[in-house]
């Protein structure tokens, strides 16, 4: 029997236009919702072969992919300010053109991973109309790889510093002062610090060592900055007596000052909002546990940072809104799953207060809203950030959702806020039917769809599969990147 696909996609992408799917109200009796039997006997849409050949299927979509361009022209636009300094000045430019430098890459690092400038770049990427050709959308939709732009400053300010301190230590050589040897001292201490992130970020190390990593990152980074705060005034105090001009003026014309007072507030406006939050727990089994918090009505498409220990260890999670009696929303909740040694305890001793800092953080599932029908994928807890999705309900689109007994692991009010965003949605029992072929499972429901991309939340290994599944095959697919 063939696989007949509706022709109508309207019928077939679910968007509801009652409440949301999310948190069903107390005050209202709604009609238990099953999953339908997936028809297996019916033979799926054969997959079309992939475009190109092994190679150029490895360039295209494993070697060049958004995050590694991005980073490839930030740290080129920078050789290119390099090349032009070397020309400008015969051959060596002037120590305070690197420290400039420097202190430019090291604001756009730190921008990048400032919350509110972070949400900004998203609000413009999916602020086009869906009347703009799907091409468009699909590379606005790669917006969330900017952690590319993060690396790309961040390893191009590591390298002007080095630079930097190579002329300052030929200055020195060349003419010893009391001001440039405590220049001088800063600004090896400086480099180390700025050696020992960069290090740590080493993709196979980071993972490896994520916690080291974390702590590594943070502790550095804060000696970084309040070195480069005290080398950047011993410097200016020496710059401005040989110019014999006043130390306020200096600065007040000095990039370096203006790029490091921004540099500095995108670390204070994170730290700033660390606050420690109640915490209501939902125990939905002995793998999952739902986290609810109260102190703000959080809106679909927020991500937020937790923890037992602020200073150590930081957990990003989706946020999900919650609903009171007469629907609106008042606060958020998190789905944690047993992935580690934090989430394990979490469930096993619920915690009744947790840290939570900086601002509520958009992400990957938020550029969904610039297509028109799309497939949802997810295994697992992956399902937790698609229902901040489902909440918002602005995208018709299918759901393909993979677990161990997803009613009993998660609960009846997640299965039925699947089941209400689509009621036909795939949800595959792997304990009872084994490991679905997700790529074909996910041909199948863009066929019916006719949906315009695909977004999976799954592990690295199965996120990779179906996304480099889609792709290869023409159709617009994101999952989040394990990288940035």
């Amino acid at each position: 029997m063939d696989h007949i696909v509706n022709t109508d996609p309207e019928k077939i992408c679910s968007t509801d236009n009652g409440s949301s799917p999310s948190m069903p109200s107390s005050s209202k009796s709604s009609p238990t919702l099953k999953p339908k039997p997936l028809q297996v006997k019916v033979t799926p849409p054969a997959l079309p072969e992939k475009r190109g050949s092994r190679v150029t299927r490895y360039l295209e979509f494993n070697f060049f992919t958004v995050y590694r361009k991005t980073f490839t022209v930030v740290f080129l636009a920078n050789l290119v300010t390099l090349i032009a300094l070397v020309v400008k000045n015969n051959g060596i430019p002037l120590a305070t053109s690197m420290a400039s430098a420097t202190s430019a890459n090291l604001m756009v690092a730190l921008l990048f991973r400032q919350e509110n400038f972070v949400n900004l770049v998203y609000e413009i990427a999916i602020s086009v109309p869906h009347s703009l050709p799907l091409s468009v959308r699909r590379q606005l939709a790669k917006v969330f790889h900017y952690g590319g732009a993060h690396s790309g400053a961040g390893t191009a300010a590591v390298v002007w510093y080095i630079l930097y301190t190579a002329i300052a230590t030929r200055n020195f050589i060349l003419e010893p002062t009391v001001d440039a040897r405590a220049s001088l001292i800063t600004s090896y201490i400086l480099l180390t610090m700025f050696c020992f992130i960069l290090g740590s970020a080493h993709p196979r190390l980071r993972v490896r060592f994520h916690d080291h990593f974390e702590a590594m990152h943070r502790f550095a980074g804060w000696i970084a900055l309040v070195t480069f705060w005290t080398h950047n005034m011993l410097a200016a105090d020496a710059e401005r007596k040989v110019e014999g001009i006043p130390f306020g003026s200096y600065l007040a014309r000095s990039p370096n000052f203006w790029f490091l007072c921004v540099s500095s507030s995108c670390t204070l406006l994170s730290w700033g909002r660390l606050r420690r939050r109640e915490v209501y727990p939902e125990v939905l089994s002995d793998h999952a546990i739902r986290l609810h918090f109260r102190y703000r009505a959080m809106q679909p498409f927020y991500g937020l940072k937790v923890s037992n220990n602020p200073l150590l260890e930081w957990h990003a999670f989706a946020t999900i809104p919650d609903e009171d009696s007469n629907g609106k929303i008042n606060g958020f909740s998190v789905v944690v799953s047993n992935a580690g040694d934090w989430t394990r305890r979490t469930i096993q001793e619920p915690p009744e207060r947790l840290w939570v800092r900086g601002y509520p953080l958009h992400g990957l599932l938020y550029t969904s809203t610039l297509f028109k029908r799309i497939v949802v994928v997810a295994t697992g807890s992956g399902i937790g950030p698609c229902l901040s999705l489902f909440y918002a309900n602005v995208t018709p689109r299918r759901i393909l959702w993979s677990t161990p007994h997803p009613a009993a692991t998660y609960g009846p009010k997640v299965t039925q806020a699947v089941l209400k965003a689509d009621p036909d949605a795939i949800v595959w029992n792997t304990r009872t039917q084994g490991r679905p072929d997700m790529v074909s499972l996910t041909y199948r429901l863009v066929l019916e769809c006719q949906a315009e991309a695909v977004f999976i939340i799954s592990n690295p290994k199965v996120t990779r599969k179906v996304v480099y599944g889609m792709e290869t095959r023409g159709i617009a697919a994101y999952g989040a990147i394990f990288d940035s």
